[in-house]
């Protein structure tokens, strides 16, 4: 994810919101970074996670929400680090203003793309530790593995491969079972 163009101060949250809206970037500490398109690789992993994450807090009733890329989370103002995770649930409302997200989501998910994958298991680590998500995880279809980390529960950097049942922990009861995603990937 390479930076756009040198730049002489830190962006600002206006001068963000007058990028052309067909311009995929990230910022972090008020430098720009270009994004990649996702693969159709990449895609099918977000599609198939997404739904199963939506069907099961309809199916809970629940009062989170699942958004997928494109949709701003803006973790600090000033610098401006503004992401935009490939999934992500929010249970807290008031982060929410129609535009983005303001705070840290509880849940992240980042599909791993094969030109940066630093950026996910350094980068927004870091970014998405600091900011007070409570879960992260990384999803490396390159690996065909899951790398957990859940800050609330101390447990970083645990790993599981393709053919596992993963549990998500920031709920009790629910598992997602990627030998079903890897089934789709492969046929």
């Amino acid at each position: 994810m390479p930076a756009l163009q040198q730049q002489p101060e830190a962006l600002t949250l206006e001068q963000y919101e007058a990028l052309p809206e067909d311009l995929r970037v990230e910022v972090f500490d008020g430098v720009v970074y270009d994004m990649a398109s996702p693969s159709q690789e990449h895609q099918t992993i977000s599609m198939e996670l997404s739904t199963v994450l939506n069907t099961y807090i309809r199916g809970k009733k629940g009062s989170c929400r699942v958004f997928h890329a494109p949709f701003d989370v803006k973790l600090s103002e000033q610098p401006l680090t503004i992401v935009q995770p490939d999934l992500m649930i929010v249970c807290d409302k008031d982060k929410l203003d129609g535009k983005r997200c303001n705070g840290a989501p509880d849940f992240v998910i980042e599909i791993v793309s094969p030109g940066n994958p630093a950026d996910d298991y350094i980068r927004k680590l870091y970014y998405y530790k600091n900011a007070g998500v409570r879960e992260y995880w990384i999803v490396d279809p390159r690996r065909k593995n899951v790398t957990i980390n859940f800050f609330e529960g101390n447990m970083l950097n645990v790993q599981y491969s393709f053919d596992s049942v993963i549990k998500v922990n920031i709920y009790d009861d629910l598992y997602i079972n990627f030998s079903d995603i890897d089934e789709l990937l492969n046929a």
